[in-house]
């Protein structure tokens, strides 16, 4: 569907801030993610890199998901059947296209790091092909906080009078999940920084 600024905002800003932290820490130099020779860079960078598989994977299971999976989805949460539309509701095929989608993510970073990284720590630095499936669980884990947070956090119910799923509890609304406690905007924000914070400990266990 269509963006809106605060769309952008709330899915693009930790990325944004974490480049400009590595502009102002590391500089322009295009380094590998080698966590042993170059720490803070490499945080940094996988980092960037969580944000953006986060945003990417959560979309490409959204709208993939959506399209693609027959049945409904279940609630994460609970693994019980819920109407499509519903915060926190995941399916196979969602799953899937999430990890698909970080992967698309750490493909390009990986891209990134071969064309423009000096041979010499490339040399030095642990094989780079890991970092495209670290983009992969990116994706993954960025979909299913941002699940677990919709599920919990984000109130769904069913409009009696017109069938379809709403996230304000009112008169006339049936629950069936959630607290009114964030709406869709805060739930990308806070996935997509929860990803950029934890990843770089994924890839520093994957040996980078």
């Amino acid at each position: 569907g269509q963006r809106n600024w605060l769309q952008v905002l709330c899915n693009g800003g930790m990325a944004l801030e974490l480049s400009l932290l590595y502009l102002l820490d590391i500089g322009c130099a295009d380094l590998p993610v080698d966590f042993r020779h170059q720490y803070r860079a490499s945080w940094l960078g996988v980092a960037v890199l969580g944000a953006l598989s986060c945003c990417n994977g959560d979309t490409w299971a959204s709208e993939l998901g959506s399209v693609l999976a027959r049945g409904d989805p279940f609630l994460i949460t609970t693994f019980q059947s819920v109407p499509r539309g519903t915060n926190g509701g995941v399916t196979a095929v969602g799953l899937i296209s999430s990890f698909v989608g970080g992967l698309v993510i750490g493909v390009a970073y990986f891209c990134g790091i071969i064309m423009s990284a000096a041979a010499s720590d490339l040399v030095a630095a642990p094989s780079q092909a890991t970092v495209i499936l670290v983009g992969g669980l990116g994706g993954l884990l960025g979909s299913v906080v941002d699940s677990i947070l919709g599920a919990s956090l984000q109130f769904s119910g069913t409009d009696v009078t017109t069938g379809k799923i709403v996230e304000v509890a009112r008169d006339g609304v049936v629950p069936i999940s959630g607290k009114m406690v964030l709406d869709n905007h805060s739930v990308n924000l806070i996935s997509s920084i929860l990803t950029a914070l934890f990843l770089p400990k994924v890839a520093l266990a994957l040996g980078l």
